[in-house]
């Protein structure tokens, strides 16, 4: 009786704590912003990578072993999820890794909380879908972490194993990146965001002017400055020649009367 008595006030203890317990929202998958143009492009590298926002659908026409980029801006208190799909027209020879990351303004690789972030297919498979989840973006963190914070953020969709015959198939990539929060509740702000400098310096549009030739203003003008060599091969010289003098007296002979 009793041991039937705490098994009852063990089972009502833990649906107390159930509901006691904040509700967790499951991750919906993102979806496209009503009106939103979709983009066709991606950029190679870092610096060519498309900009795209959130909600925006991504569509284009890549081929296997390309590295495709996009970037996106982020704010504080915001978390990202970022889906991708990509679809095979054409059958395969082998199975074939995937891989979705994201980087911030520093280009430091943030770590995903949730998705599939490195999946594999076999040959058979007509798609394979991608997912991250980002961690919140904070206002402020100390410089040695890597926690996310505002900026710019890139996107990198690519394979990283695969037969060597499946190089340069053709394949369509969707993708989209979603935002949801309501801001950072952390007591500071970032002086700057994490956006990084594209374009460090300026052409110059006319022929450099020469500097004007400097006026003479006395007899030892024409002479050549005075640097360290000329100093030491100076005084080189000089000691060169009273060693000279001093060997040649010690060792001469003396003269006959």
């Amino acid at each position: 009786m009793r041991t039937r008595t705490v098994r009852t006030g063990a089972a009502l203890a833990v649906a107390g704590l159930a509901l006691l317990a904040p509700a967790v929202p499951a991750s919906a998958a993102p979806t496209p912003s009503p009106g939103a143009t979709p983009v066709t492009r991606a950029g190679t590298s870092f610096l060519t990578a498309t900009g795209v926002t959130a909600g925006q659908p991504v569509r284009v026409d890549a081929s296997i072993g390309d590295h495709l980029y996009w970037s996106f801006p982020a704010s504080a208190g915001e978390r990202h999820e970022i889906s991708a799909t990509v679809t095979f027209p054409k059958a395969r020879s082998g199975t074939s890794t995937w891989t979705v990351e994201i980087f911030d303004g520093l280009r430091r690789r943030q770590s995903c909380t949730a998705g599939a972030q490195t999946p594999t297919v076999d040959a058979a498979a007509g798609s394979v879908s991608l997912g991250c989840t980002l961690r919140q973006v904070r206002s402020w963190a100390e410089p040695w972490s890597a926690d996310p914070l505002p900026g710019t953020y890139y996107v990198r969709l690519s394979v990283t194993e695969l037969p060597e015959a499946d190089l340069g198939l053709p394949v369509d990539v969707d993708l989209l990146v979603g935002a949801d929060g309501e801001g950072s509740r952390d007591d500071g702000e970032l002086r700057a965001p994490l956006v990084p400098n594209t374009k460090a310096g300026t052409l110059v549009a006319g022929e450099p002017t020469a500097a004007p030739d400097e006026e003479e203003t006395g007899f030892f003008d024409w002479l050549p400055d005075l640097g360290s060599r000329w100093i030491w091969s100076s005084v080189g010289g000089v000691l060169a020649a009273v060693a000279g003098v001093v060997g040649f007296t010690l060792t001469r002979r003396p003269r006959r009367p």
